[in-house]
């Protein structure tokens, strides 16, 4: 099986706008209910045995079982034949929102994220529809559950032999959105190593470095727009909360953020294919970037995403065939990648890397570069050379 999720920005009425806000609105209090059930159950289990609890007690019967995603489901239906705010939303909508809550719980349990939290007004944005009709896409328009059509801009067309599995219907700050998942019943391959390969090194001055001697600047987009970002923070704090200047001054607000987020976001998928002419490998390391976001350049790293420039490269590889796999990071900056020689450490100021041992010299990212592909060549089975242009290659080990 093989998916892709298409984004089109939807048009839709009038009418059709006050449907989907009631619907978040609906959406989000079902979270909050199933979420404040799940949390009560645990507050109740908090009571020590042998003392009672200033802060809380049992307040749930010690028999009852714990809150489930299929329970909560079973309470869902039963409620939605006396709610008449539940009854108008889309039964299986409704289950996706308790799903998505579900998977906060595995989440904080296997990937230690922190407890759910309840989301305030405005904070829930989108609602999904697991199932579609037949043909939901007719000319412009896609016909959504109980909604009906809803017009949209289709910017590309969509594949054929594709089945649409599910629709997100995504509030942003510039219009609503919806994002279609089609999945095919094919197996693609994966790419296998094969020509020329780079390794890269991210960093803060350089925003890539390739083993190929390329020096990449990294365009600071949010550092260039936090001077306009203060002075409408300051507008939006001068304003009486819920006031009309207030909700003009929070949309100018997003509107920027947004910005933001939208030309990291295209600069990142053009580096990505810029990097893929010419190579059959990419080489890149595994960095600890959560333990990056909380350093003392965290703010930088967070502007620079590194996590979202890995994903959107890795998925730019597939789809031109290209090999890319992740390495280890440490020491990279430390080691020659002529002799193998370990140098030490270097200070950020230290921006060249020259060997006390054979004396190769060159840029300092440059040099890492090179180890991330002397290291990832050495995992797919090739040797390295080094010409006398100074550039190093693969060969195959037969």
């Amino acid at each position: 099986m093989f998916n892709l999720t298409y984004e089109f920005k939807l048009k839709p009425t009038q009418k059709q706008i006050q449907i989907f806000e009631e619907w978040l609105e609906t959406h989000r209090r079902v979270y909050n209910y199933a979420l404040a059930e799940r949390k009560d159950w645990y507050k109740s289990r908090s009571c020590q045995i042998k003392s009672c609890s200033l802060h809380s007690c049992y307040i749930i019967p010690a028999e009852a079982p714990r809150p489930t995603f299929a329970s909560q489901c079973k309470s869902l239906t039963a409620a939605r034949k006396s709610n008449e705010h539940l009854g108008k939303v889309n039964a299986q909508s409704l289950q996706q929102t308790l799903r998505r809550l579900e998977k906060s719980f595995v989440s904080m349990w296997e990937q230690n994220h922190g407890f759910p939290r309840f989301k305030k007004v405005g904070r829930m944005r989108s609602f999904s529809f697991p199932q579609l009709g037949k043909n939901p896409l007719q000319n412009g328009y896609i016909k959504l559950p109980v909604i009906g059509l809803v017009n949209l801009r289709q910017s590309r067309s969509i594949a054929d032999g594709g089945v649409l599995k599910q629709a997100r219907v995504v509030k942003r700050i510039s219009g609503w959105y919806v994002m279609l998942t089609v999945q095919w019943d094919v197996d693609l391959p994966q790419p296998m190593p094969h020509g020329e390969g780079i390794g890269i090194d991210v960093g803060l001055t350089s925003m890539v470095a390739t083993s190929s001697g390329a020096l990449i600047k990294r365009p600071r987009f949010f550092v260039d727009c936090e001077r306009k970002l203060k002075l409408l923070q300051q507008r939006v704090s001068r304003k009486r909360l819920g006031s009309n200047n207030w909700k003009k001054a929070t949309i100018k607000e997003a509107l920027l953020h947004e910005h933001v987020a939208n030309c990291r976001k295209d600069f990142h998928r053009k580096l990505s294919h810029q990097l893929c002419d010419d190579v059959g490998m990419i080489f890149a390391e595994d960095l600890n970037l959560v333990g990056l976001s909380r350093g003392m350049l965290g703010k930088h790293c967070l502007d620079a995403g590194f996590g979202q420039f890995f994903n959107i490269l890795e998925q730019t590889c597939f789809k031109r065939g290209v090999y890319f796999q992740k390495v280890d990071a440490r020491k990279t900056s430390q080691i020659c990648p002529n002799c193998q020689h370990e140098t030490g450490k270097k200070s950020l100021a230290e921006r060249v890397h020259e060997c006390d041992n054979c004396g190769y010299q060159t840029d300092r990212d440059v040099a890492a570069a090179t180890v991330v592909l002397i290291r990832g060549l050495a995992a797919v089975g090739h040797t390295v050379k080094m010409l006398s242009e100074g550039k190093f290659v693969g060969i195959p080990v037969n």
